[in-house]
């Protein structure tokens, strides 16, 4: 089974294969708050985690979602323009589950309640700075990449050092 490996410090996400061997190594964005497990922190979760859920197959780039539910809109500037301040989900979500009981995993630091995912973004000239409201932003095209090679259940460890 792969496993995915992302990197506050380096605001990267690698897959690699079942072996260990690197697969593919993407640029990211985390949170602009930087890491933490409390809920409403806005800060992107370190620990170990899986995903619980794959949302959005076969769905058009820039597809809109709002609670992980397709609008029917397709993302363009036009459409920012009239929602400013917007966080945009977009095109495919992997949602988070810690695997840390009382770190990442249940009560006030469950990331899976939280709605921690890794998802496709508005913002993608920013992909590579912290500026996230705690998820994980990919480039739309990279999402959809990493959307296809993973399953539910896949490890996801997220590291600051």
């Amino acid at each position: 089974m792969p496993r995915i490996r992302i990197s506050v410090p380096t605001q990267t996400l690698e897959l690699f294969d079942g072996a260990g061997h690197l697969l593919r190594q993407y640029a990211v964005s985390t949170s602009k708050n930087g890491v933490g497990e409390q809920c409403d922190s806005d800060c992107t979760p370190r620990g170990k985690h899986i995903i619980r859920a794959k949302i959005g197959a076969g769905q058009a780039p820039y597809t809109v979602f709002v609670g992980r539910r397709p609008t029917g809109e397709i993302y363009t500037p036009e459409l920012g323009e009239r929602y400013p301040g917007r966080d945009w989900i977009l095109t495919r979500i992997l949602w988070l589950s810690g695997c840390e009981p009382g770190f990442n995993r249940l009560r006030e630091v469950d990331s899976m309640r939280r709605y921690i995912y890794i998802h496709g973004t508005s913002d993608e000239q920013r992909i590579g700075a912290p500026v996230s409201h705690g998820c994980i932003r990919m480039r739309n095209a990279d999402v959809i990449e990493l959307f296809d090679a993973v399953s539910p259940g896949t490890p996801v460890e997220i590291v600051d050092a």
